[in-house]
């Protein structure tokens, strides 16, 4: 299945199936482009791997990390499909990057890496949309990560049976129609149970909280009227704008 939240005509959010070019709820069927297309979830926050892929960690002029480099959006990152994403003002470089993201089922904390995917509701797409100028200038990354909208993620949440390896799940991204990321060139360093077993040892993971997996390297910047695409083999594909600030 592939669930999807979304706004009806009448204004009621609704959770249903997704089919395409229809959604559905209740025994009713809506054109996609009829309804407003939510967040896939109402996460309390998102957790997010970072220099996940080698190559990625290579380019940053980084060592790939010896346990999963973690760091947290919250809740006011989060934008959907179909939005227009608003850049911060005054800066030189904020960054697409293109990731699976794990969406967690069920309250859940000291999960064991064999236990893990029993906790996984499905699985989404995620762009973490990054600030460069103040990543590089801080430690924590809240300036450079954790601003308005820098999380949009979905259409759907795709059940697990529809991705047939998470931990080396095909990401691709376009920018303007262009081919940009493609994960094929590069593979997770930290599993997805590896990456809920390690969160878990520190804190309570929450029903709709996601876990972003990485990015596969060659982020590049984003610019005013930019059409973003994001597909994860199995999920589906993700689209938003970018606006100036």
């Amino acid at each position: 299945m592939h669930r999807i939240r979304f706004r009806d005509p009448a204004g009621s959010v609704r959770t249903g199936e997704y089919h395409g070019d229809e959604v559905s709820f209740a025994g009713r069927r809506y054109d996609v482009e009829a309804v407003d297309v939510l967040p896939p979830s109402e996460p309390t926050k998102i957790l997010c791997i970072g220099l996940n892929y080698a190559a990625h960690a290579a380019e940053s002029g980084s060592e790939v990390p010896d346990r999963p480099l973690i760091f947290l959006k919250g809740p006011n990152a989060l934008a959907g499909h179909g939005d227009s994403i608003p850049l911060l003002a005054g800066k030189d470089r904020i960054d697409y990057e293109a990731e699976l993201g794990v969406v967690i089922g069920e309250q859940c904390r000291h999960v064991d890496r064999e236990d893990a995917m029993d906790v996984v509701e499905g699985f989404t797409c995620i762009n973490d949309v990054s600030n460069r100028d103040d990543q590089r200038e801080e430690q924590n990354w809240i300036r450079g990560k954790a601003f308005d909208n820098s999380a949009p993620m979905g259409p759907t949440i795709a059940t697990p049976e529809h991705v047939s390896n998470p931990d080396d799940p095909r990401v691709r991204l376009w920018l303007n129609g262009e081919l940009k990321q493609d994960s094929l060139e590069d593979s997770l360093v930290f599993t997805v149970s590896e990456a809920i077993s390690e969160l878990t040892n520190y804190l309570t993971l929450e029903p709709g909280d996601v876990v972003a997996m990485g990015t596969s390297g060659h982020p590049e910047p984003l610019s005013d009227g930019d059409t973003v695409e994001i597909e994860v083999d199995g999920v589906g594909r993700l689209e938003h704008d970018v606006s100036g600030a």
